[in-house]
């Protein structure tokens, strides 16, 4: 009676260890994989050395669950041995088929969009920004540059280092916004301020940021003071639902921001934003979209492991979705740029920073956060950044910046006839020599 059940596992483990053989036959990257009693199987000179712990771990390889692989890297059920970016290609690889969703049944419709409207109330989103954001300031400070802009970069010449391409981005929404001294520009989620304090040292606005994050709040209360600025930036911990109206502002911009709005609260936010700028006005909104036109999270775990440890309450859509409700709002799209592969080698300086400083990012983390979870919290960032990096690069995600106007309904405002803004309707004087 014990020896059918024992030779049914038997076989399972030998289907199991066939599959995983012919998986890294076919790898890009030389593979080796350690199984939980200590057998190995691959190349003896192997880049890439996987090493798991129990037989659950290597089934989530063999089927192809690049989010459960990942969970259980950061659970420590699997040990990398390897270069991050060697690891990526063989992720790519492993994957069954494109992980972008395409169901777009009725009810599963139904069920994302209540999941959307029970995520993202003021007070659920001040949570989850604070659970990413508030990491630990030192942390960040490790890998990005050195104004710690946390967006997509623009490497405007290929010869560009990540510092140089983030002060090209931010110098490309000021042109694109055609700043001029004494606007009044708006910066929604405006980080840890390198956006809001270029603007007004640049371009000679009166600028307002506003954040979630309390340590981004506290770090750009700092920089407003160091550099003399208390006159013309402030930068508030408030809500976008919660700023007032009254006054107007001439030009906004919304960077790496409406990732974390949800699906549901795209017409209130596109709403609120017609609502603050003044009529002929521009607002710039950069941030990343799907690939897929249904709204989804990515396949194979990917989207379920971001929910989990880096991005909760975060939902990507299409920009077909972003440019209706824009429109439904009342405002004009202008002018829309897909900077997909910046943000595929912006991600990958972030990561290979991080993976260049491992043993200082494990004692920052020790220090300034929660000390028991400062190594599970590293290899979810190690894992966030690399993959974030290879899903740009396959087109899996995308970036755009799209710039729109609230029109003014005079025909005769404006260089052209019609153009009810200041707007050229032509980019020439985005890329004009300053």
């Amino acid at each position: 009676m014990t020896e059918e059940p024992k030779l049914g596992k038997n076989l399972r483990m030998d289907t199991l260890l066939r599959k995983i053989e012919s998986q890294l036959a076919g790898l890009p990257v030389p593979t080796a994989v350690q199984l939980p009693k200590g057998q190995r199987v691959g190349p003896p000179a192997a880049a890439v050395t996987l090493s798991f712990r129990d037989w659950s771990a290597l089934a989530s390889m063999a089927a192809g669950q690049i989010g459960r692989m990942a969970e259980d890297f950061v659970e420590s059920r699997v040990q990398l041995d390897g270069r991050m970016r060697d690891l990526m290609a063989v992720a790519a690889r492993l994957l069954p088929g494109t992980p972008v969703a395409s169901d777009t049944g009725w009810w599963t419709q139904l069920l994302r969009r209540a999941k959307s409207l029970s995520l993202h109330s003021p007070q659920k989103d001040a949570r989850q920004i604070q659970f990413h954001y508030d990491v630990s300031d030192d942390f960040y400070a490790l890998w990005l540059d050195p104004r710690r802009v946390y967006s997509c970069a623009y490497f405007r010449e290929t010869g560009m280092s990540l510092a140089q391409a983030q002060e090209a981005k931010l110098d490309h929404i000021c042109r694109k916004l055609m700043l001029e001294p004494g606007e009044r520009f708006l910066d929604i989620g405006a980080g840890w301020g390198g956006l809001l304090m270029w603007a007004a040292e640049n371009y000679g606005v009166d600028a307002t940021g506003i954040t979630l994050s309390k340590n981004q709040h506290a770090h750009v209360q700092r920089l407003i003071e160091s550099k003399g600025l208390a006159g013309r930036v402030k930068m508030e911990l408030r809500d976008y639902r919660e700023l007032r109206e009254d006054e107007g502002f001439d030009k906004i911009a919304s960077v790496g921001m409406f990732e974390h709005v949800g699906q549901a609260n795209m017409p209130t936010y596109f709403a609120k934003i017609h609502r603050l700028l003044k009529p002929g006005g521009l607002v710039m909104n950069h941030g990343i979209t799907a690939d897929s036109i249904v709204p989804s999270q990515l396949g194979a775990g990917m989207g379920d492991f971001i929910e989990k440890y880096i991005f909760p309450g975060g939902e990507l859509l299409h920009i077909s979705h972003l440019l209706r409700d824009l429109a439904a709002a009342g405002l004009e799209m202008v002018d829309t740029e897909n900077l997909r592969p910046h943000y595929g080698r912006t991600l990958w300086a972030w990561s290979d920073a991080l993976e260049s400083r491992l043993d200082e990012a494990q004692r920052v983390l020790e220090t300034t956060g929660n000390a028991p979870d400062a190594q599970k919290v590293l290899r979810a960032y190690r894992l966030y950044l690399a993959g974030c990096a290879m899903t740009f690069e396959q087109g899996w995600i995308g970036l755009h910046q799209i710039l729109a106007t609230r029109p003014t309904g005079e025909l005769h405002a404006g260089e052209l006839p019609g153009a009810q803004s200041p707007y050229p309707f032509n980019r020439g004087y985005m890329y004009s020599p300053s």
